[in-house]
């Protein structure tokens, strides 16, 4: 038999080739060990990831952490799902009020009083639906309940610091309004999610959109879209136009800022968010582009506010709202969902006093029947405690039933001559120089000549003086004494208006204040600060440089539980030097300068007048070392909210701040101290700033040719500011009638021969008499103004211009 042939590809061995040998000669390998070495080769492998290597994982680990990680998101997922429930409505769908306390505990206020009429969708124009749309979720018919992207994108641009944003759709909007809170936890966050996809899952689109235009807040404490249009537009839902609607959707974005009749300082952000909204609409092809293009801004109706909250208790509701909202305490929806117990810093005695003196000083003197321009007077004020930062009065308007807009933190009018004080602290603070290289003190020699062409600045300006009078050459303290626009335009170049601006942020007033524009003008006051923001800068001044924030709130309480406030760790803005020299520089105008009014509260003042542009509105802002207040007399048209000049309002020609502004400071000044023993401010000063002495002035023998003195020209008329007196060439007294009075006891400005001067700025400032002192007599018209007698300190005895010439 035959053997079989081999399987092709098969290799014959050699019969004498020893087992376990390959047909080469070399040794075969068993299947065992072939295994080892390949082990060994593994280990080998590991053995040589050291170093940085060892922190690498392999892409095995990556793989499993990835599927650990999706399995465990899936089932947080299903876990929330199923655990989650859909509660019952929140505390805002029955809202509670908030009371309001003064310092003392007593009641102030109670507001939260819900307005909210539910519509059904069907009533609400379709135009109105879709401006809302536009406004906060243009996809929300096509998408789903949640976004995700957008959730991410708006954590991200948070953290990045673009803004604070919301990536909710308006199901989680709704969510939040009806069924949870405004406040900002992950764990509401997490419950809006999950009740967001299940409330998308078992209800229509259209039923979620009704209950959020339902539940909605849009301001002036109305609760949906049916009572915002009574709100706003006094008319029903239905009778919206696109227009309307559209300003109404803007509201939901920030319902009280974008107020512009309670905020017109907001109205450009308001219409620029208006503009978006209806801009949305034309893309989504909802509102035709030439209709768009006719559609003008539909202003809003003025408010209504509650009975019980007329007189002050209105303005000072919304100050402290506005307070807690913009420090971020508790935000507006929260707020109004109510509840909660908030105490004041408001002295109700301190409070009731301001009231009398603005009633007693000017209001009472109001003749609108009588008199046009009273149509248009408006007031505000403010008075802070310099050590605590309390806001202890607020004056915000004759009534908030009346006028509503609060004049006590508007941003609408400028702060005219109050800023120099600001301009001459920076100069200290700076140790700046003039031109020359002079160091600036109070006895500084400025020329103060009307017009005078600013040195130093690539931007031509030349102001004018009040009443267009040229001084000549003058110190710094009788230029503060008088108010001289010249010499403080050219103290804020000698300064730097970089450095000026920073002294005056660093002193509290904001940075986003409007028109805080770094310039030469802004010597002379042209920002728009509130009556507050000015109040809190002048008590940085009062308590010698040491910026303490202000606050409104003492305490908010909501159940068992406090809320926590803000900081307010106080940190020395300017140096005791600068803050104290020019508080000297301040108690020289009141005892001296325009604010001899002030000098009625009986107490030591420091203070400075100003007057707007156009005389749209008059300041006066004065402090005693343990009291801060601001004036402000405004003009503005009842009717149409414009601006107005105060040209023959209280049958004055002109009203400047040293007038009833001072005279309403210095009555609620002496109430508001009279159990406290006057003060006399405790001051450190520039190394030259102590007053120098004055020159000696002439007694009764006529002086000689050579000693004569020089008279200041009498300035031009200025008929571009109706009803002002063309000033005369003699002698004439700023603040009224010098009486002279044995020792000098003094009950105005001090004169310098140490007699008696009592002084009202609203007087006409004819001096006549002699005054007696202990140091000698003068003869001759006596002006109730050291600085301002003396003047000049290189042309000779130079005459005071009358009060209706001075800011």
């Amino acid at each position: 038999m035959s053997d079989q042939s081999p399987p092709p590809g098969w290799t014959p061995r050699d019969p004498d080739t020893p087992a376990g040998h390959s047909p080469a000669g070399q040794p075969q390998q068993p299947a065992g060990d072939r295994r080892a070495r390949r082990a060994a080769k593994k280990a080998e492998r590991k053995r040589k990831r050291t170093g940085w290597r060892r922190l690498v994982p392999t892409w095995r680990m990556v793989l499993a952490a990835v599927v650990l990680l999706g399995l465990l998101i899936v089932g947080a997922f299903v876990a929330g799902y199923l655990l989650v429930h859909i509660p019952p409505a929140n505390a805002a769908a029955t809202a509670q009020s908030n009371l309001y306390l003064y310092a003392d505990g007593s009641q102030l206020a109670r507001d939260g009083e819900v307005n909210r009429v539910n519509v059904p969708l069907s009533q609400i124009p379709r135009t109105v639906q879709e401006a809302v749309l536009a406004a906060e979720d243009r996809d929300f018919y096509s998408e789903r309940a949640v976004d995700p992207k957008a959730m991410v994108r708006a954590a991200w641009n948070t953290a990045t610091g673009k803004g604070t944003q919301s990536g909710s759709t308006i199901t989680q909007q709704y969510v939040k309004n009806y069924y949870l809170g405004q406040e900002q936890t992950i764990k509401r966050k997490v419950k809006e999610f999950f009740i967001a996809i299940k409330l998308g899952r078992e209800k229509s689109k259209d039923y979620i959109l009704e209950g959020y235009l339902n539940t909605s807040y849009f301001g002036r404490n109305a609760y949906g879209i049916q009572a915002a249009a009574q709100a706003y537009y006094g008319k029903d839902v239905d009778k919206l136009t696109t227009a309307e609607g559209a300003y109404l959707a803007t509201l939901l974005n920030s319902p009280s800022a974008f107020d512009v009749v309670a905020h017109p300082q907001s109205r450009e952000r308001a219409l620029a968010r208006w503009n978006y909204v209806l801009d949305g609409m034309v893309k989504k092809q909802w509102l035709p582009a030439a209709e768009r293009a006719a559609i003008r801004f539909p202003e809003p109706g003025k408010v209504r506010p509650a009975a019980g909250l007329s007189g002050q208790r209105g303005y000072l509701v919304e100050a402290v709202k506005d307070y807690i909202v913009d420090h971020k305490i508790l935000d507006e929806k929260t707020l109004a969902e109510g509840g909660y117990r908030i105490t004041t810093t408001i002295d109700k005695s301190r409070e009731n006093a301001f009231v009398e003196a603005v009633d007693e000083k000017m209001v009472s003197e109001l003749d609108p029947e009588k008199r046009k321009a009273d149509r248009v007077v408006r007031a505000g004020g403010v008075s802070i405690d310099p050590a605590t930062g309390k806001v202890v009065a607020m004056y915000g308007g004759i009534d908030y039933t009346k006028q509503y807009v609060n004049n006590a933190t508007r941003h609408d009018y400028q702060v005219a001559s109050t800023f120099k004080p600001f301009v001459f602290a920076s100069a200290v603070e700076n140790d700046s120089r003039t031109q020359d290289g002079r160091l600036i003190t109070p006895n500084t020699v400025y020329n103060g000549d009307n017009k005078r062409r600013v040195v130093g600045t690539r931007t031509p300006y030349a102001p004018e003086n009040e009443g267009q009078i040229s001084y000549g050459n003058i110190t710094v303290n009788t230029a503060t004494d008088l108010s001289v626009n010249a010499v403080f335009a050219q103290m804020v170049v000698d300064v730097g208006t970089a450095k000026v601006k920073k002294t005056a942020i660093d002193l509290g007033i904001p940075e986003d204040t409007p028109n805080f524009v770094a310039g030469p003008a802004m010597a002379l006051g042209t920002m728009q600060a509130s009556v507050l923001d000015m109040t809190q800068a002048y008590a940085t001044l009062a308590d010698h440089g040491r910026y303490t924030p202000y606050t409104l709130v003492e305490k908010i309480e909501k159940g068992d539980a406090d809320i926590h406030l803000p900081d307010r760790t106080p940190k020395q803005a300017i140096s005791r030097e600068a803050a104290d020299t020019t508080t000297s520089m301040l108690v020289s105008v009141v005892d001296n300068g325009t604010g001899t009014a002030a000098l009625a509260a009986g107490h030591p003042a420091a203070g400075k007048t100003g007057t707007g542009e156009l005389d749209r509105s008059a300041w006066f802002a004065a402090y005693t070392p343990d009291l801060v207040t601001v004036v402000s007399m405004m003009g503005q048209d009842p009717d149409t909210g414009a601006l107005e000049s105060l040209y023959g309002a209280l049958g004055e020609a002109r009203i400047g701040g040293g007038g009833y502004p001072a005279r309403i400071w210095a009555q609620y000044t002496k109430s508001a101290l009279e159990n406290s023993d006057p003060l006399d401010f405790d001051l450190d000063l520039q190394p030259g700033a102590a007053p120098s002495p004055p020159p000696f002035v002439p007694g009764t023998p006529e002086p000689s040719e050579e000693e004569s003195t020089p008279q200041s020209p009498a300035p031009p008329s200025r008929p571009n500011r109706p009803g002002r007196p063309t000033p005369p060439t003699g002698g004439q007294g700023q603040g009224g009638r010098s009486q002279g009075q044995d020792q000098g006891q003094s009950t105005g400005g001090r004169t310098p021969g140490g007699g008696d001067t009592t002084g009202d700025q609203g007087d006409a400032g004819t001096s006549a008499g002699t005054s007696t002192g202990t140091t000698g007599t003068s003869t001759g018209a006596t002006t109730g103004s050291t600085a301002g007698a003396l003047g000049g300190v290189t042309g000779g005895l130079r005459c005071r211009p009358p009060s209706e010439y001075l800011e």
